[in-house]
């Protein structure tokens, strides 16, 4: 997991040295540092829902390294446009300031900048374990400003942000129903199929209400494109086939005594659960 952390980083260099970046190689490398930013922080936001879902343990060992990934592409995004803008540390200056969604964008990076420098062992043991764990839910306020950067930014085509979005939704949703429910096991099945459906219609509902009122299209031309044609391209149907297809998975999660052996597991290099 450390060393697949570096290939879409170790990918984009390789093709700027190749010249297959397009006519603006800056731009889209800034482009590509960007959107793995965002893809890494909403995987560890996903290790613990699946970890639990799935009953894999373990797999809350990669959510540190992933987040501190997350931090680093974001801050590369940061790097590779002064870059672009030639040093002129005024002009970034200025953009930051002005425009609004480089301004989220850097409230983002430096929100990001405090959960990873917090992330040690040692940072943990002079916090304590509560503070800590409040300190790194704000991660969840992080996700929502980075959707937001990702969204105006985006522009014309929303297509890969409203299913982040809708990802994400899931993610606090199951957090919530956690957070009411049962802690220890999680929902269950039914709950997990009701919550994958209605994340499904919200984000095609979401796609909607966004061509409507950012581009002035009728919404119901949106909502018929999920009978049409090309039905598997949209937002709302991946969305609720990932879900559902992480759901179905959980039907094969170790039995309730496996489960057991698997808590009285050692857990070495765990972090305190921030939820």
């Amino acid at each position: 997991m450390f060393l697949a952390l570096f290939a879409p980083a170790a990918w984009t260099l390789l093709c700027y040295e190749h010249d297959s970046l397009g006519p603006r190689p800056l731009t889209e490398a800034i482009h590509q540092t960007g959107l793995w930013a965002i893809r890494f922080l909403m995987i560890a936001l996903a290790v613990t829902p699946l970890r639990r879902v799935l009953n894999w343990p373990r797999l809350i060992l990669i959510r540190r390294m992933v987040g501190v990934a997350a931090f680093s592409y974001a801050t590369l995004h940061l790097a590779i446009y002064v870059v672009d803008q030639a040093f002129d540390w005024r002009l970034v200056v200025s953009e930051i300031v002005f425009r609004f969604y480089l301004t989220i964008g850097f409230i983002t990076l430096l929100s990001l900048s405090v959960l990873a420098a917090t992330s040690t062992d040692g940072m943990i043991r002079r916090l304590g374990g509560r503070r800590w764990r409040r300190l790194h839910q704000s991660v969840y306020v992080i996700g929502a400003l980075a959707l937001v950067h990702y969204f105006i930014q985006s522009k014309l085509n929303v297509a890969e942000p409203m299913v982040v979005a809708g990802l994400f939704f899931w993610l606090m949703a199951y957090r919530v129903i956690v957070w009411i429910g049962d802690k220890d096991q999680g929902p269950s099945l039914w709950p997990l199929i009701g919550l994958s459906v209605v994340t499904g219609l919200l984000t095609a509902t979401g796609e909607a209400a966004y061509y409507h009122f950012h581009n002035n299209v009728d919404p119901w031309r949106i909502l018929a494109a999920y009978v049409g044609e090309y039905f598997d391209q949209r937002p709302g149907w991946i969305v609720l086939g990932v879900c559902l297809a992480v759901t179905m998975i959980s039907l094969a999660r170790p039995h309730k005594a496996a489960r057991s052996r698997q808590r009285r597991a050692p857990r070495e290099g765990r972090a305190p659960e921030p939820a």
